[in-house]
């Protein structure tokens, strides 16, 4: 296996896994997965979806299109139990979405070599993770996974069954 192709398969298994467990939750977005609050579904997605959207701007300097939700799903931001104050939930997904295919296609034009390129713009503090193309994608898919069981907790907060990965 090529170091692409198990990239490629590490962001096809955590983009599944992920939406399948946020889609369990569409009708409840903003479940907190404790009594202490944390990153409810929505949240996650719209984290996601922003993240999704700094890859450009990490790989090459380009800007955010969805920088505008940095105050409401920046890793510095507060998840609120209303709805009222985010985007509509299936607004945020499809945005994820048409962000997840972006990169995706993004890298399939990349070479194995080209993965061992350096970023132009690593996240402060996240510049180990973020340092070359490859490592690059797959923190997308490492991350992805880290959130992925806020939403697991968010279903049992709801008194929903334990929901296994579906790939």
């Amino acid at each position: 296996m090529q170091t692409k192709e198990a990239i490629l398969y590490a962001l096809n298994l955590s983009d599944r896994a992920v939406l399948s467990a946020i889609d369990e939750m569409s009708d409840a977005p903003t479940t907190f997965p404790t009594a202490n609050g944390g990153c409810h579904p929505l949240w996650v997605i719209g984290h996601l979806a922003l993240v999704e959207g700094s890859m450009p701007g990490v790989l090459f300097g380009e800007p955010n299109p969805v920088a505008h939700w940095q105050p409401l799903f920046g890793q510095e931001s507060q998840p609120v139990n209303d709805r009222a104050s985010y985007p509509p939930f299936d607004e945020v997904r499809a945005k994820y979405v048409q962000l997840r295919a972006s990169n995706l296609k993004l890298l399939e034009s990349f070479s194995d070599a080209d993965l061992e390129k350096r970023t132009t713009t690593p996240p402060k503090g996240l510049e180990h993770e973020f340092d070359t193309y490859g490592r690059s994608f797959l923190t997308l898919a490492l991350h992805q996974m880290l959130h992925r069981a806020n939403v697991t907790d968010a279903r049992r907060s709801a008194g929903r069954t334990v929901l296994a990965a579906r790939t």
